[in-house]
């Protein structure tokens, strides 16, 4: 009989998500009773995380909300739902494009500043020149990040007859088997700048990157580009492109961010971090969330981690499966091995897989660990936490 589970989730999380849940998972109000967590947006930074917590799952791709070191440390592991939102974004992506190179928001709410005109149909047929803009065929979009939601944005503009460059210094090979062969690869984001028209942010804030976007990428940029933000809002340097919104130098600034800075900056057009509220993107997210905690909890998979290794051995069909947490040192695997052994424990199966400082283990045992064998393995330097997967 599957071992009950109970789940805590800090956010409302989708109805389709939460019915993914497999009998044996229940949710709980008190993080003390939970082994998993679903989040969304509440931020954790501050949280104090009980013992019993093993996974947290982000029902979206960004994870600034959540302490990864801090979980990492007590041996809980972070996932994401890279991708599942990503369709969601590149409309909101692409309607942003267009609204902005034809000064659609400008457009109407000037119809609307005059809407008591008695003449008004003759009014606006004089007065609509001062919102031409220009269409995006044959102009060059500028992506930045050509992960999953990246790539689809640059995709969708190739179709759409732009001539789309892109710049990922970290992009995979499945990432890049993603791209339209039409794609140009920039070699620098400096590169990038020049060229485009139009230039759109699609990569993750990390504490390494705030700021990416600054004084010497806007100067590169062509006079009156567009940029659109729907990664985060600390990505740029919104001091300097406030100067540059003033004078011209950018046209357009479209973010889904607001701060008390960017909802007062000139030619700017601020939602309310839209690009994944839509009932599709939520549901996905929801359910690719809830799938991970489930495999990682009942398995000990981990997919789409963003602070420990991906490691997958699939459903264990063999006496017992334990999984340690651990630092990425030499010998760990030596150390756990020779325990084993000693006590005629064999191994039917394992892998170790590392990510920075952090490492993971599996392995499928032919026969069950002693309360002993377990106290060993915990005791060794540099673990953790050692699960034994029920």
């Amino acid at each position: 009989m599957a071992e009950k589970r109970r789940y805590l989730c800090l956010n409302p999380i989708s109805r389709m998500g939460l019915e993914t849940f497999l009998p044996n998972y229940s949710e709980t109000k008190d993080m003390n009773e939970a082994d998993g967590i679903l989040v969304r947006s509440a931020d954790m930074k501050e949280m104090e995380l009980p013992e019993g917590i093993r996974a947290i799952a982000r029902a979206g791709a960004g994870v600034n909300n959540i302490p990864l070191e801090k979980c990492a440390e007590q041996g809980i592991v972070v996932f994401n739902t890279p991708g599942a939102n990503a369709n969601s974004v590149k409309e909101l992506a692409i309607c942003a494009m267009l609204m902005s190179a034809r000064n659609v928001f400008d457009g109407a709410e000037w119809v609307q500043s005059i809407k008591d005109s008695a003449t008004i149909a003759k009014d606006v047929e004089k007065g609509k020149k001062k919102f031409v803009g220009c269409e995006i065929k044959g102009k060059k979009l500028g992506v930045i990040g050509l992960g999953a939601i990246g790539a689809e944005v640059a995709n969708a503009a190739n179709d759409l007859g732009m001539t789309v460059y892109g710049y990922d210094p970290y992009l995979s090979v499945n990432g890049a088997w993603r791209l339209s062969k039409e794609i140009r690869h920039a070699t620098s984001l400096a590169e990038l700048c020049a060229v485009s028209d139009f230039i759109t942010i699609h990569v993750p804030l990390t504490d390494k990157n705030p700021g990416m976007i600054g004084k010497l990428e806007i100067d590169e940029m062509k006079e009156g580009v567009i940029i659109l933000n729907f990664s985060r809002d600390k990505l740029i340097d919104e001091n300097y492109l406030a100067m540059q919104l003033q004078k011209g130098k950018v046209k357009h600034y479209f973010s889904d961010f607001a701060n008390p800075l960017s909802v007062k900056m000139p030619n700017t057009t601020i939602t309310p971090h839209l690009g994944a509220s839509t009932e599709e993107a939520e549901d996905n997210c929801a359910v690719m969330a809830v799938r991970e905690l489930m495999d990682y909890l009942d398995n000990g998979n981990i997919r789409n981690s963003v602070n420990y290794p991906a490691c997958d051995m699939g459903v264990c069909q063999t006496a017992q499966r334990i999984a340690l947490l651990h630092r990425n040192v030499p010998n760990m695997i030596g150390q756990f091995t020779a325990i084993l052994a000693k006590d005629n424990v064999n191994i039917a199966n394992m892998m170790n897989k590392s990510r920075d400082k952090y490492a993971y283990s599996m392995f499928d045992l032919e026969t069950a660990l002693t309360e002993g064998n377990i106290n060993e393995l915990k005791a060794v330097g540099g673990v953790i936490k050692v699960r034994i997967i029920e």
